[in-house]
C-alpha cells in the first residue's frame, strides 16, 4: 500500500482501517494484539516518511510489526497469521523484502541499526535505519552496548521509543508538556546547532564552559537527559497516535543526519477499549469475542507450567531458602503466583536473562536454592553466565525450563529445541526431565535436594499422561516402565515419554519402553542390561538431534564398546516453522500414526 503522496484525513482512515483488520484477524484467529494496536500509526509515520524496501526498517522483538506487514502487500494473506505455512507473527525477510530482519526476542534492534548504518556508510548509500523499539526492551543490557557505541560513532539512525508501559522520564505539569513541544520543534533543534557550532569557532577557552554548563543546565529539565549524555539526540515526549506530530517530528529526525531517539507516548491495545492500558493478558491472545472481549476457551488438560508453579509454591512454603525469579514472564512461567505469595523471594528481573542467572549464582552462594524461571529459547540469552557464573562454582541453581519441545505458533525463535545440546556438555550440570504431572512435582522436589546445578524442562500446554506408577528420582537412574517380548527397546525423555507409550499401543509387537528420566549423567548400568535383551532401540525426546539425548547415548554405547541399533526421534538439523503444535509435529514425522509406519 503506498501512503506517500496521502493526506493527514487519508492517513487517518488508513490507521482505522489497519486497526479495524487486526482485531477481525487477531480475534479470530489469534495472535499478538495490545502492543500491535498501540503501533499503528507509529508505523503509518515510518512508511510515510522512510522507505521500508530501501531504509532499514527494524522492529525490536517485532511483535508490533503486524501494521507494517499490512501496509507491504500482505492485507488478504494476514487471515493466516501465525497459522501453519501462513504469515510469521513476527518480521521474517524471506516473507517480504520490506522485513529487514527476522526478530523474537527483545533487545537487537540498536545492535542491528548500528551495524546496518556503518554498512549503508562504506557502501556510500543515502539509506537510514529506523529502529521501532518498546520501552520493556530497553531493559535489558545489550541496548545501551548498542547506544554506547552509537554514541560514540554518530552514524544516522532514527529510533523510535515507544513508550506504553512505563514513562522513561515522567511529565510534570505544563511545564514539561512546554518543554516537550519545544524540543519537538525544528526551532529548538536548529537553535541549539546554532549554538554548537557558535561556541566551537567563535568563543576563547574558558567561556566555553560557562557555555557548556548552561547547556548541561537545560538538560537537566528535559526528558532525555539519559540518551543526550550518551550522545544521542532526544526529541519528545510525542503523542504516538497524532499522525501529523508523528510525521512531522520523523521528518525533523531525518533530516538531522545523526542519531535520534523520538521518545513517543501511546497506548496499548489503542481503538480496542476492553485492551487498553497495563493489561499483560491481552499482549497475545487467542480466539476472543470482538463485542465483549471475553476468550473463546477450549476445554484442556491442565498445562505442565500451572503444575510447576503450584508445586513450587508448595515447596516454597516448606523451605524458606527458596528463591526465584524470571525475566519479564511472570505469568508465562507461572511465578507470578509465587511472587503474590513471597513478594521478597521471587523476583522479575525484566528483559535481562544474563542478570537472572548471575543474581541467582550470588544467592545460591550465600545459601539459598534459586529456582530460575525461563523459557528454553530464552535461556540461550544466559548461556555464557550458566557456565561462568554457575557452573564453574558448582552452586545448586535449578534451571526450571518452561516451553521446552515445540511451542508453536511463535516459530524459529521460540521452538524450544536447543536446551539439552547446549547444557549436557557443561561440567557439573545435572539435565533431567519429568514424563508427566506428577514425576514434574517429584523432579522439583528431587531438584531441592541437589548440591550441583540442574535443569529440569517441561512442555508448553499439557503432558501426555503416562499410566505408569510414579517411583522417586534418584539422580541418574532411569525408569523401566514396562518390559517387552520383542528385541525393540523404546526409551522415551521427558514429554516424550507419553508420544513413545503412544506409539507403542499402536504397534503390534510388545516392545519395552524406559523412561530416560536422566540424560545427564546417564543411567550405564541400566542401558548395559537392556542391550543384552534388546538390540533394536529408537529415542524419543523433543529436543535437537545433534547433541541430543540420541547423541547422548549412542556416545555412552561406543565407549562401552556396544553394538546397538539405534534411531533417535528427535528435531532435524533445521529451524522449525510456526504452526499448530500438531501440525508441526506432523510435518516432522513426529505423530504417534507416522512413527509407527517408520519403526516397521
Amino acid at each position: 500500500m503506498n501512503i506517500k503522496d496521502k493526506s493527514l484525513e487519508e492517513l487517518e482512515k488508513v490507521s482505522q482501517d489497519i486497526r479495524d483488520r487486526i482485531i477481525d484477524v487477531v480475534s479470530r484467529k489469534g495472535g499478538h494484539f495490545s502492543s500491535t494496536l498501540g503501533a499503528v500509526e507509529l508505523t503509518v509515520g515510518m512508511h510515510k516518511v522512510f522507505d521500508a524496501y530501501s531504509d532499514p526498517f527494524i522492529f525490536d522483538v517485532s511483535h508490533q510489526c503486524y501494521p507494517h506487514k499490512l501496509l507491504t502487500g500482505r492485507w488478504d494473506e494476514f487471515e493466516t497469521i501465525r497459522q501453519f505455512e501462513g504469515l510469521s507473527g513476527f518480521t521474517k525477510p524471506n516473507e517480504s523484502d520490506s522485513d529487514y530482519f527476522i526478530a523474537g526476542h527483545s533487545s537487537t534492534s540498536i545492535s542491528l541499526a548500528v551495524g546496518a548504518a556503518k554498512a549503508i556508510k562504506l557502501k556510500k548509500e543515502d539509506r537510514v535505519p529506523v529502529v521501532m523499539i518498546g520501552d520493556g526492551s530497553m531493559t535489558a543490557g545489550m541496548v545501551y552496548e548498542a547506544l554506547n557505541e552509537l554514541g560514540d560513532i554518530k552514524l544516522p539512525i532514527v529510533i523510535i521509543l515507544n513508550d506504553n508501559e512505563m514513562s522513561i522520564a515522567k511529565p510534570i505539569g505544563a511545564i514539561s508538556k512546554h518543554l516537550s513541544k519545544l524540543l519537538a520543534g525544528k526551532t529548538y533543534q536548529g537553535f541549539k546547532d546554532r549554538v554548537h557550532t557558535f561556541i566551537k569557532n567563535n568563543m576563547p577557552d574558558g567561556t566555553t564552559y560557562i557555555a557548556k554548563r548552561m547547556e548541561e543546565a537545560m538538560k537537566l529539565i528535559t526528558p532525555g537527559i539519559l540518551f543526550e549524555e550518551m550522545g544521542i539526540d532526544y526529541i519528545g515526549p510525542i503523542d504516538g497516535h497524532n499522525i501529523e506530530e508523528v510525521i512531522d517530528t520523523l521528518e525533523l529526525a531525518k533530516g538531522m543526519n545523526k542519531p535520534v531517539i523520538v521518545h513517543a507516548r501511546t497506548v496499548k491495545g489503542k481503538g480496542y477499549k476492553i485492551a487498553e492500558g497495563q493489561h499483560e493478558h491481552w499482549h497475545g491472545v487467542g480466539p476472543f469475542n470482538v463485542e465483549d472481549g471475553a476468550f473463546i476457551k477450549k476445554a484442556a488438560p491442565k498445562a505442565a507450567t500451572a503444575v510447576f508453579a503450584e508445586a513450587l509454591c508448595s515447596l516454597a512454603c516448606k523451605h524458606d531458602n527458596i528463591v526465584g525469579v524470571t525475566a519479564a514472564m511472570p505469568s508465562g512461567t507461572g511465578i507470578n503466583k509465587l511472587m503474590e505469595k513471597f513478594p521478597e523471594r521471587f523476583w522479575d528481573v525484566a528483559i535481562a536473562e544474563q542478570h537472572a542467572v548471575t543474581s541467582m549464582a550470588a544467592m545460591a552462594k550465600e545459601g539459598f536454592k534459586p529456582y530460575i524461571t525461563i523459557y528454553s529459547t530464552f535461556l540461550q540469552r544466559g548461556f555464557d553466565q550458566i557456565i561462568h557464573d554457575v557452573c564453574i562454582m558448582n552452586l545448586p541453581v535449578v534451571f526450571a525450563i518452561d516451553r521446552a519441545g515445540t511451542v508453536g505458533n511463535d516459530g524459529e525463535t521460540h521452538q524450544g529445541a536447543f536446551d539439552i545440546s547446549y547444557l549436557r556438555f557443561i561440567p557439573n550440570m545435572i539435565v533431567f526431565a519429568p514424563r508427566d504431572n506428577a514425576t514434574l512435582e517429584e523432579g522439583l522436589a528431587f531438584a531441592y535436594t541437589l548440591n550441583s546445578p540442574s535443569a529440569i524442562r517441561y512442555p508448553r500446554g499439557a503432558f501426555i499422561e503416562v499410566d505408569y506408577p510414579v517411583v522417586p528420582f534418584e539422580l541418574g537412574k532411569a525408569q523401566i516402565l514396562k518390559e517387552g517380548k520383542s528385541k525393540k527397546l523404546f526409551i522415551g525423555y521427558g514429554a516424550a515419554v507419553g508420544r513413545a507409550c503412544e506409539t507403542e499401543k499402536l504397534h503390534d509387537e510388545d516392545i519395552a519402553i524406559v523412561d530416560l528420566r536422566f540424560v545427564k549423567p546417564l543411567d550405564e548400568e541400566c542401558l548395559k542390561n537392556l542391550a543384552t535383551r534388546y538390540d533394536d532401540w529408537y529415542v524419543f525426546s523433543d529436543s535437537q538431534k545433534q547433541g541430543g539425548v540420541g547423541s547422548a547415548i549412542l556416545e555412552f554405547l561406543n565407549d562401552a564398546n556396544i553394538n546397538i541399533k539405534l534411531t533417535t526421534f528427535e528435531y532435524e538439523d533445521k529451524f522449525i516453522d510456526h504452526g499448530d503444535t500438531k501440525l508441526i509435529e506432523e510435518s516432522l514425522g513426529l505423530l504417534p500414526e507416522t512413527l509407527v509406519k517408520r519403526i516397521k
